[in-house]
């Protein structure tokens, strides 16, 4: 035979093999994956029935979750046992995959190291309402203990500058068993979003709204009732003002919306300097609904505009039950609460000034409202 057929280790079979894609043939090919199921069988597609039994890694995965959960203490991302499925690797809204919207602090839905509580300074967002805030601040800080408002955690930057209230603070906070952690002033600072914090810190739950009827309702046990009502503030630090002059004057009470309007967030605590623990705030729907009751209970309502009907010194209700209404900062009265005053009152200015700050309004009315009543009650 020519060539070298008759060398060592020559080849005996064909050089040609399987042709390429195939995986073999005959008993060599393979199995293959089987038809397509269509979108009513599979688990993870929006059209699935709910039907067909799950593939056992879908519900291990929908079974994990359900666990998570429940240790969490929150809804699962996937529907309930034996219903239809249209979640699970998508997220609750639109384009958002579970477990990364802004919420979740990371992925799956853990929170990060640098998680924590609720910045509320500047933000315009609506952040969930169970998210827990920081009081910042010596005096709101000091006032928040004093008024046994429950806290979870007390931080005070290392070196701090020692007072009398930052002694009873600590003091305070180690008697009621709050934990006290020393942190450094860069992480107070990121902590709090760049907020003047004096070195010390409260993490607390959400605030908690008095109810409007038992606030009505206590106001009314007193010799003076007098509440204050806010239409469209949206300044927190206006808010906190508002219900400083409040406790400094002594209403019994401030409510506000609960839509378009600043609730008590950690900048309305700090700017009442304490005083939202000590002065009721409540949340209502309907704020021209809520002064309509406050009118059937005996009050009167009575709201503070440039161009009212009658002269703050000339105020003659200010010494019976009594309901100052302060407008937003910007176009005061809306319509709505304007025709259901009972009356509109003005603040007389010496110098041609446009208006007030609603803060700085709100004060002076209710300044005058307590002389005249330290006067004639």
């Amino acid at each position: 035979m020519a060539g070298n057929s008759q060398r060592r280790g020559r080849r005996l079979t064909s050089k040609a093999g399987a042709p390429k894609g195939t995986g073999g043939k005959n008993k060599d090919s393979l199995a293959g994956r089987g038809r397509t199921l269509p979108a009513d069988e599979r688990p993870w597609h929006k059209g699935y029935s709910g039907t067909e039994k799950l593939p056992q890694r879908t519900a291990w995965k929908q079974d994990k979750e359900r666990r998570a959960a429940a240790e969490e203490g929150r809804a699962p991302k996937i529907g309930q046992p034996g219903s239809k499925d249209t979640t699970w690797g998508r997220g609750g809204g639109r384009g958002v995959p579970v477990g990364r919207g802004a919420a979740s602090g990371g992925r799956g839905g853990k929170p990060t190291s640098r998680s924590g509580p609720r910045v509320t300074p500047g933000r315009k967002s609506n952040p969930s309402k169970d998210t827990p805030e920081l009081l910042v601040g010596r005096n709101p800080v000091l006032e928040a203990l004093r008024a046994n408002v429950p806290a979870t955690a007390l931080y005070t930057a290392q070196g701090i500058d020692m007072d009398d209230r930052i002694n009873e603070i600590i003091r305070t906070a180690a008697d009621r068993g709050i934990a006290n952690l020393e942190i450094s002033r860069a992480e107070l600072d990121r902590m709090t979003g760049g907020v003047l914090h004096q070195g010390v810190g409260l993490q607390v739950p959400p605030f908690a709204y008095q109810p409007f009827e038992d606030m009505v309702a206590a106001a009314l046990e007193q010799q003076a009732p007098l509440l204050v009502a806010l239409d469209g503030v949206t300044d927190p630090r206006n808010l906190g003002a508002v219900i400083r002059s409040a406790a400094a004057f002594g209403a019994q009470g401030v409510f506000v919306p609960e839509r378009r309007a600043a609730g008590i967030t950690a900048t309305a605590w700090r700017t009442s300097a304490g005083a939202a623990a000590r002065v009721p705030v409540a949340q209502v729907t309907n704020l021209t609904r809520s002064l309509k009751a406050c009118r059937d209970a005996g009050f009167m309502v009575v709201g503070l505009d440039a161009d009212g009907d009658t002269d703050l010194y000339n105020l003659e209700a200010a010494v019976g039950p009594l309901v100052v209404v302060v407008g937003s900062e910007g176009r005061g009265l809306s319509r709505l609460v304007g025709e259901t005053c009972d009356l509109t009152v003005s603040i007389p200015m010496i110098s041609e000034v446009e208006s007030l700050n609603a803060s700085v309004a709100a004060a002076v009315a209710l300044a005058e409202v307590a002389r005249r009543r330290s006067v004639e009650l």
